[in-house]
């Protein structure tokens, strides 16, 4: 969950390579990629965020859950349970106030959840999981890369599409954002943890879609907000 077996001895010296990267790692040493609880409710999270601000997904994600979860009150503050995918797979999501287009893709989501084509185990190959997850449709590059790099703790993972990336670089597109990126191998998910951080201003907040070549920062605010560093 806090990535606390992170090898930053070997992660630094590649960040450090690049100049911006340096002054980062050296203001905020031993960031680290936020794990999760559940692969599936993170993966249905960043489906929910797509084109909307946090607050408006942690408002659809509320709703999901207080229409489709499992009421639960063994703990103080809990009030219910995330769906399991076998209730959302023929749930009628587009009712909690979303677009059709996308509680559909939450749907086949679970589906393939629910017949094993989709796993979020640790054993599971990042390659197959970010194939099977682009067979969705509604789930592009973006959102298939955040899954694998928080779900499966992929260190490579990159969403190279991400605006709030290109603009901490200064990139001009994906292509020069992926050309720079190379040096950074195999720890490109922690750059990204980096330039999110460092990269997260209210302006970016409302770009568009990753399934089209685009980007979901609404989710990408997300990530970075709840990044740990030092011991953490």
């Amino acid at each position: 969950m806090f990535d606390l077996n992170a090898d930053w001895a070997a992660i630094a010296p590649s960040l450090k390579t690049d100049a911006v990267l340096a002054r980062q790692v050296e203001a905020r040493p031993g960031l680290r990629v936020p794990g999760c609880w559940n692969g599936f409710e993170l993966a249905t999270r960043a489906i929910l965020g797509q084109q909307i601000t946090v607050k408006g997904a942690t408002a659809l994600a509320g709703r999901l859950v207080g229409t489709f979860g499992q009421p639960f009150a063994a703990a103080e503050g809990i009030s219910h349970l995330f769906p399991s995918p076998e209730i959302l797979a023929d749930a009628r999501i587009a009712g909690i106030g979303m677009p059709r287009a996308r509680a559909e893709t939450i749907r086949d989501l679970a589906r393939a959840a629910c017949d094993g084509r989709i796993t979020f185990g640790k054993v599971v190959d990042s390659d197959a999981l970010l194939n099977r997850l682009c067979e969705i449709p509604g789930i592009g590059k973006w959102t298939a890369q955040y899954v694998v790099m928080r779900a499966l703790g992929e260190p490579d993972a990159f969403p190279a599409g991400d605006v709030g990336l290109m603009h901490a670089l200064g990139a001009k597109n994906v292509t020069e954002l992926e050309r720079r990126a190379e040096k950074w191998r195999p720890w490109r998910a922690y750059a990204a943890m980096y330039l999110w951080s460092a990269g997260s201003t209210p302006s970016l907040r409302t770009t568009k879609l990753a399934t089209s070549g685009r980007t979901n920062t609404a989710v990408k605010k997300l990530v970075s907000r709840r990044a740990t560093s030092g011991a953490a």
